[in-house]
């Protein structure tokens, strides 16, 4: 099992995975601050991991909070969760998992005024949080493992593994994964996924470790192997689904996406529940993230571009739901109309 994420008695522990894969080094972070500061400059990245990364630190924070009144604990507890709120503006999971701890502490205030109780109950919130993640990310393996065909060969943009969740089984690699323990012989093929190269030094690193054949391609090859015949379906994670199924993921999924419609090839989403964003009704609304010119002028040291070259560095894009074959979540399986499957499934 890859750990991921881990709460300790010291803080809480994570593999950093900006030096996947030549070097596994694991941070123990031991303070909010640094939980954020880990989640902003991507040590940890991946929706489901940021919202269980975000309970963790709002946990560790308020565990750390010096005041002996309700009200000055409040005063801390609202602070620790701007901070975390300020990290990552594209991941729902990050604010539906400081909304969970909101409600706990609410929770918390009414039925005692003993603060090292409360804080003890968000500690208890945060491992929950981490526990249904696991969960969860072994159903959608469930789900999705069955509609991929024995022999299937997968590609897959960016990492949904093990390392964008809580552990263990991911979102994407939990259906090739789900298929695999269910007896079928799956192969995958993973895109670099400039410019953070979570396919070439996550995804392949992960299916490494799990024995699965993997082949890394780089992102302007996805239409040559479609079109070779190479591809049987395409899996990808989510960092936000809007309402109608609109579905922000790693920039380059769009791309992805309209050549598997021009080859025919079934495109799947995998994200569990906390990632569906009913408040919005489509993805026009999501906002995306812009990142800093240095991820796509350098890899880590080494400079590719020229000094003072304008840069544009968005880290998502949108699928519209209709290249969507379906939405494979933690509740079952959603097909359009997305509108009706992704709020009935919202109520499993």
């Amino acid at each position: 099992m890859i750990k991921t994420i881990e709460w300790t008695d010291e803080g809480v522990r994570m593999i950093d995975q900006r030096l996947l894969p030549t070097e596994e080094k694991y941070l123990m972070l031991r303070s909010f601050e640094e939980v954020a500061e880990a989640i902003k400059d991507m040590a940890v990245r991946g929706a489901p991991a940021i919202g269980v990364s975000a309970a963790m630190g709002i946990a560790l924070g308020t565990k750390q909070a010096v005041g002996t009144s309700v009200n000055d604990l409040q005063e801390d507890f609202d602070y620790i969760c701007n901070v975390m709120s300020q990290t990552r503006p594209t991941a729902v999971n990050l604010f539906w998992a400081i909304e969970r701890m909101r409600a706990a502490f609410q929770k918390a205030m009414i039925e005692t005024k003993d603060v090292e109780e409360i804080k003890q109950r968000l500690v208890e919130e945060a491992r929950k949080i981490f526990d249904e993640d696991l969960a969860s990310n072994r159903a959608i393996g469930r789900f999705g493992g069955e509609l991929i065909p024995d022999g299937a060969t997968v590609l897959t943009h960016c990492n949904a593994g093990a390392l964008a969740t809580a552990g263990d089984y991911g979102t994407a690699l939990g259906v090739i994964r789900g298929a695999r323990d269910a007896g079928k012989r799956i192969a995958v093929i993973a895109d670099e996924t400039r410019p953070f190269l979570q396919g070439s030094r996550l995804t392949a690193w992960e299916l490494a470790q799990d024995s699965i054949p993997v082949t890394i391609i780089t992102d302007n090859m996805a239409g040559h192997v479609m079109k070779q015949g190479k591809v049987d379906a395409i899996v990808v994670g989510a960092d936000r689904i809007a309402a109608n199924g609109d579905t922000a993921n790693k920039i380059g999924t769009y791309m992805v996406a309209v050549l598997a419609r021009e080859h025919r090839i079934p495109f799947y989403v995998a994200a569990p529940i906390s990632t569906i964003d009913l408040n919005l009704s489509s993805g026009d609304e999501i906002p995306i993230e812009e990142r800093g010119h240095r991820e796509v002028t350098h890899i880590r040291d080494q400079r590719l571009a020229p000094e003072g070259i304008e840069v544009h560095n968005p880290a998502f894009d949108v699928t519209p739901n209709e290249f969507i074959h379906a939405i494979i979540t933690d509740k079952g399986v959603a097909r359009a109309p997305y509108i009706q499957t992704l709020r009935l499934l919202s109520r499993v």
